[in-house]
């Protein structure tokens, strides 16, 4: 199979891209990839860092305030197209995916004029702007919240969650006392994004100084940027401060407990490994998603939410000490509340399974495990996670065809 895909900014966008390239190579392992990315994004550095095909184009986002910029961006998306019918032409693929990120625009657009078949796939529970406008032109539309089909056509969205999840689950362990954290005592890891958030930083100060009876211990992750200033701190003797952790993804599944922003790629990952999270979503991104893709763990009983602005030592106090007390209850209730939803019905219709033939749960994925039969479905967030059938990348393709 040939594939050209797109995706670009953040890694939020990038790391599901460079995911489903992944499964897709698993599945045919003699697969063709070309990435078409910006010029002067991360994508342009960690794409052809992993061995694929690179393509950049010149485009940039709307700014809103400098319309002398929006203007030559204009110009730019045009060119931008008429490049990418000339790619496109030349690596003829079997499909166009696009993962989102204004670069997606005039990718997806000339992959439709050249009646090439596209996917789209939206991570948060609040369409870009890109996938919003670019939905009459995809052949299919993965989400990862089920809350987010309101904007799509129905005959055109599957819910399939986000690629990283899976990623999370197959991923190998780091044991967290790599980091100075025992197995004597609970663990908190507190990380706000790869860069690290100055406020919250600020709004931590007082909490990580308070905590010495507790009977906990918590890794802080400021940020590369602010590091060294913050750790000049005096702080508990139960906080590690570290300015960044390698392959975060993999360190989670050693964590009890983790404090972070809601961003799609983080969602996917504590849901899959079925991590208590406190959520901060970020107030500054686009059409606040994160919040809502927060509230969406959150109506599930999967996560807490605290909102930026009432963050304080207190807040994470009591909301951290409650909220772990009563995590694995938590996701209990969450799979009792997919019994109501009548969702397990679903699935043993979905499955052909005649009925659940045991129930109990499994604090290794944090959730329940349901048996039925030789299969076994795992629950305890907004997901359900299938291990002999599971959903996946490559069966949503094949509906293109």
């Amino acid at each position: 199979m040939r594939v050209i895909i797109t995706a670009g900014g953040t890694g939020g966008h990038i790391y599901p891209a460079i995911s489903i390239i992944n499964k897709i190579k698993e599945k045919e392992s003699d697969s063709k990839f070309l990435y078409i990315g910006t010029h002067n994004r991360m994508e342009k550095d960690i794409v052809p860092s992993l061995g694929y095909d690179y393509k950049s184009i010149e485009i940039y986002g709307f700014s809103k305030k400098n319309i002398k910029l929006d203007f030559k961006n204009v110009g730019l998306i045009y060119k931008a197209y008429k490049e990418c019918l000339k790619i496109i032409k030349e690596f003829k693929p079997d499909i166009v995916i696009g993962v989102g990120g204004y670069v997606t625009f005039p990718v997806i657009m000339a992959a439709h004029k050249l009646k090439i078949k596209t996917f789209l796939h939206e991570q948060n529970a609040i369409p870009g702007k890109s996938n919003k406008f670019l939905i009459k032109y995809a052949d299919k539309i993965g989400i990862s919240f089920e809350e987010s089909s309101k904007y799509f056509p129905k005959d055109k969205w599957i819910l399939t969650g986000n690629p990283c999840s899976e990623n999370a689950l197959n991923i190998k362990t780091t044991s967290r006392t790599k980091y100075g954290l025992t197995y004597d005592k609970k663990s908190i890891l507190i990380v706000q994004g790869s860069l690290g958030s100055e406020v919250i930083n600020n709004k931590m100060l007082d909490f990580l100084k308070s905590i010495d009876d507790k009977n906990y211990e918590v890794l802080y992750v400021t940020g590369k940027n602010y590091y060294d200033s913050f750790s000049k701190n005096k702080f508990s003797k139960n906080v590690k401060i570290v300015p960044f952790v390698e392959n975060l993804s993999s360190l989670l599944k050693d964590i009890d407990l983790i404090i972070t922003r809601a961003g799609a790629s983080t969602i996917a990952e504590i849901t899959a490994i079925g991590l208590p999270a406190i959520l901060i979503p970020s107030p500054y991104v686009a059409n606040n998603h994160q919040y809502y893709n927060a509230l969406s763990l959150k109506n599930s009983n999967a996560s807490t939410l605290i909102e930026q602005k009432d963050l304080n030592k207190d807040k994470v106090n009591i909301v951290g000490e409650t909220f772990y007390k009563n995590a694995y209850f938590y996701l209990k209730k969450d799979f009792t509340y997919l019994l109501k939803k009548k969702e397990i019905d679903d699935i043993l219709i979905k499955y052909n399974l005649d009925k659940i033939d045991n129930v109990q749960s499994d604090t290794k994925v944090g959730g329940v495990k349901v048996y039925f039969k030789d299969k076994v479905i795992y629950t305890g967030d907004v997901f359900i996670k299938v291990k002999k059938e599971k959903k996946s990348f490559w069966k949503v393709f094949d509906r293109l065809w």
